[in-house]
């Protein structure tokens, strides 16, 4: 007999638990299904979470955060072993796992383990090592994630040559590291070894590193990796990989070769829907099986819902988390969150941080946006000066007709958090002043918004006299 549910969601990451709790909180009843054994998905398991906890790791045993506060090398530890390095991480994460599943058990969502496959607008078939069963669904929510993408000529051994899944299982810190790809993972990655000491070597085909951010901001990111230790090799790609005994060679396409003990493949993600069954069931897919949604995040297929990395960018896990809870609202009307803000935030866990809102100085200038700038520097604030970082910097971008915020870039000590202030100032259609009427504590990184902005009105002061008729 055919179990029936109000909701059925495929995939317990970030995006799959929210909106099963979400259709819970209004009284649903929910399935949520994973094939994984440990549930979270890779923001737990493999993504957001480990990396980011690697980074804290690598800030406190590299004694990082100590240069800056003394001007000199306060290393925290000799000798460091993998063990040592991924402790915390572990840590984190098999706490991350149970919260999940308590959060899962609260709700009274039925879990099941085991690989999902769409059988029609409302059919699932569950099979595992334990047998096989259908139920069904008024909605069904997808919500499947992705795995780093594998491109055939690289022959992947998940110990020399790694993937951003198999670097988190090395067996030993190596001395020497090639990153390829110079995106997110591999910016991240990269900073993250070389503060351990490690020699690495990052090859980005484009002229510059996270290329989508600000490139002022990128530009001043590229300078403290530089200074971290980092050896760039940009405009080239690789063209050939191999390993050779306990070695891995590289040959760029423009000629040169590299060796190293590990290599790092941050070639970008694929959604993970080939087993799903979508085209048999109809469902429409895009350019790298992307699952193709409405403004609803509905597929062609009414009863049918796709959230996450499966539908493509931005594929953050806190996107996608409030990308399943406006699924379930469109999916039973519910009274809650219709839609995601039209600002969301991103941020670059690198080494400094960086983070954003809104519209780059570049985007401006491509989509000819008139616009104004306001900086403000760590090395220019006191809590700046306290905490030793003196590379900081808030960049504020604005429109000289009303003063209205267009975008904030921030590199430095918190980037991540101190985003949130203009990502607010942005969603009610405030103005740069509103930094200024705003009152800070003090000595905080934050007061560095009223001075950009002060900057800013200095700025857009000499505008007004330049353009007076």
């Amino acid at each position: 007999m055919t179990e029936k549910y109000d909701l059925i969601v495929i995939g317990a990451g970030p995006a799959g638990e929210k909106g099963a709790a979400k259709a819970a909180q209004y009284g649903k009843r929910v399935a949520l299904i994973e094939r994984a054994p440990f549930l979270g998905g890779a923001g737990i398991n493999t993504g957001t979470i480990p990396s980011k906890t690697l980074r804290e790791s690598a800030l406190y045993f590299s004694g990082l955060r100590q240069r800056g506060l003394y001007g000199i090398d306060y290393s925290l530890k000799e000798n460091l072993t993998i063990k040592d390095f991924m402790y915390r991480e572990r840590t984190v994460v098999k706490k991350e796992r149970r919260l999940v599943a308590a959060h899962i058990d609260e709700h009274n969502i039925s879990l099941m383990h085991g690989e999902a496959s769409l059988q029609d607008a409302h059919t699932v078939y569950v099979k595992s090592s334990l047998g096989a069963k259908e139920i069904s669904g008024e909605a069904i929510l997808i919500a499947t994630g992705s795995s780093p993408h594998h491109p055939p000529e690289i022959p992947f051994d998940h110990e020399l040559i790694c993937d951003s899944d198999s670097i988190l299982d090395l067996k030993r810190l190596p001395k020497s590291m090639v990153v390829v790809g110079g995106g997110v993972i591999g910016t991240e990655y990269a900073s993250i070894f070389t503060a351990l000491g490690i020699r690495v070597t990052l090859i980005e085909p484009k002229g510059r590193i996270v290329s989508f951010v600000d490139s002022e901001i990128g530009q001043r990111l590229m300078d403290q990796l530089l200074k971290l230790g980092i050896h760039f090799v940009l405009d080239d790609r690789m063209a050939a990989i191999e390993r050779r005994g306990n070695r891995v060679h590289l040959t760029l396409e423009k000629g040169d070769k590299l060796e190293a003990e590990v290599a790092l493949i941050a070639a970008g993600r694929q959604s993970n829907v080939q087993v799903l069954g979508l085209e048999e069931v109809g469902i429409k897919l895009g350019e790298r099986g992307l699952i193709l949604v409405d403004e609803n995040y509905r597929t062609n297929i009414p009863s049918v819902y796709a959230v996450g990395d499966v539908i493509g960018f931005p594929a953050l896990a806190s996107t996608s988390m409030e990308q399943a809870r406006a699924a379930v609202v469109h999916a039973f009307n519910l009274e809650y969150k219709e839609k995601l803000a039209p600002f969301l935030p991103l941020a670059v866990y690198a080494i400094p941080e960086i983070s954003e809102v809104g519209l780059t100085e570049d985007e401006c200038q491509a989509q000819h946006i008139p616009y104004l700038v306001g900086r403000a520097y760590y090395e220019e604030n006191a809590r700046g000066q306290i905490i030793g970082d003196m590379s900081g910097m808030i960049k504020l971008v604005f429109s000289p007709t009303d003063k209205k915020l267009l975008g904030a870039h921030i590199i430095g000590e918190q980037a991540s958090e101190l985003i949130h202030i203009a990502t607010h100032v942005m969603l009610v259609g405030g103005p740069i002043d509103a930094f200024i009427e705003a009152v800070y504590n003090y000595p905080t990184l934050s007061d560095s918004y009223q001075y950009a902005a002060y900057d800013g009105l200095a700025n857009y002061t000499k505008w007004l006299e330049a353009n007076k008729k």
